[in-house]
C-alpha cells in the first residue's frame, strides 16, 4: 500500500515543483490537487473556475458522500450475525459511545451521533489530503471555523436547555452565591463570555494549523526529493515524504481526537453541576 501511494505521489511531482514555486510565492506550499491541475490547463472553463473557488466544500462533499456510503451498505441489511462490515460499525459506534459516555455520563449517549458524526469527519478530512490529487478541507480556516461555530452553538443551546436562561445566566455570571461573588460578577461575566467565545477560535486555529504544516512539510519534503534527481530529468523524484506520511497519519487522528474531546468537555461544562461528578 505504502508503495503505491508513493508510486501515486511521484506521478503527480511534475507539477509539484512549478505549484509549490507559485504557491510559495503566496506563502503557502503545498501539492497540487485534481482541481488545481484543472484550474492551471482550463481555467478559462466557468466550471473550473467554479470547483476552484470553492474546493475546500468540494472535497468536504466527497468525504460526506462516502461516510453515506459506507453508512448505508453497512445497515442495508442488518443481521444477527453481521458481516465485517456492519461489525467494523458496530465497534466503531460502540467505542465512541463508551468513550463520550466516560465523560460525560449516562446522558452523554445523546451527543453520541454528533461527536461521534464530528470525529470520524475530521479524521477522514485530515487523511484525505495524504492521497495524491486530493486535498485536506481542514487544512483550510473557512472549514475548522465552520465545524467550531457549529460546536459552539450546540453547545450554547444544551446550556440554555439543560440551565434554562437564568440558569445560563447564571453559569455565565460566575454562579454568585455570596456578597463577593456577587461583586465579581461585573469581572467574571466578561470573562466567561470572552472564554466561550474564545472556544471555538481555538479549536479552529489548532486544526487549521495542524494540518496546514502537515501539508507544507510532504509538500516541501516532495519538492526537495523532485529536484534532487532533477538532473537526471526524470518525471520522478526521492520518496522523502513516506516518513512524514505515517507522521501525518499519527497527529492527523490526534488532532481529531483533540477536537472532539475538547468539544466533549464544552458540553459537560454545561451540564448542571450534580451531572459534573460522571
Amino acid at each position: 500500500m505504502i508503495r503505491t501511494l508513493n508510486i501515486l505521489f511521484l506521478l503527480v511531482s511534475t507539477k509539484v515543483e512549478e505549484a509549490g514555486k507559485k504557491a510559495a510565492e503566496q506563502g503557502a506550499p503545498e501539492l497540487p490537487n485534481f482541481i488545481t491541475l484543472l484550474y492551471e490547463r482550463y481555467g478559462k472553463t466557468a466550471l473550473v473556475q467554479f470547483l476552484h473557488t470553492w474546493q475546500n466544500v468540494v472535497f468536504s462533499l466527497i468525504i460526506i458522500l462516502i461516510l453515506g456510503f459506507v453508512a448505508y451498505f453497512s445497515s442495508r441489511r442488518k443481521t444477527l450475525l453481521p458481516g465485517r462490515l456492519q461489525n467494523f460499525m458496530e465497534m466503531a459506534v460502540e467505542g465512541l459511545d463508551n468513550f463520550f459516555c466516560g465523560i460525560l455520563g449516562p446522558r452523554g449517549r445523546k451527543f453520541t451521533p454528533f461527536l461521534g458524526t464530528l470525529f470520524i469527519y475530521i479524521l477522514c478530512m485530515n487523511f484525505l489530503g495524504l492521497i495524491p490529487g486530493m486535498k485536506s478541507p481542514s487544512s483550510s480556516l473557512n472549514t475548522t471555523v465552520a465545524l467550531a461555530i457549529c460546536v459552539f452553538l450546540y453547545v450554547q443551546f444544551t446550556g440554555i436547555k439543560n440551565l434554562g436562561i437564568v440558569g445560563y445566566l447564571d453559569h455565565l455570571a460566575g454562579n454568585p452565591r455570596d456578597f463577593i461573588t456577587w461583586v465579581l460578577v461585573p469581572i467574571n461575566l466578561p470573562i466567561h463570555i470572552i472564554g466561550e467565545l474564545a472556544k471555538p477560535m481555538s479549536l479552529s486555529l489548532r486544526l487549521f494549523g495542524n494540518i496546514t504544516g502537515e501539508d507544507i512539510l510532504i509538500a516541501v519534503f516532495v519538492s526537495l526529493g523532485v529536484m534532487a534527481l532533477s538532473f537526471l530529468n526524470l518525471p520522478v523524484g526521492l520518496p522523502l515524504q513516506v516518513p512524514f506520511i505515517f507522521l501525518a497519519l499519527l497527529t492527523g487522528t490526534i488532532q481529531a481526537l483533540v477536537f472532539t474531546l475538547l468539544s466533549t468537555i464544552y458540553f459537560l461544562l454545561m451540564f448542571p453541576h450534580e451531572e459534573e461528578k460522571h
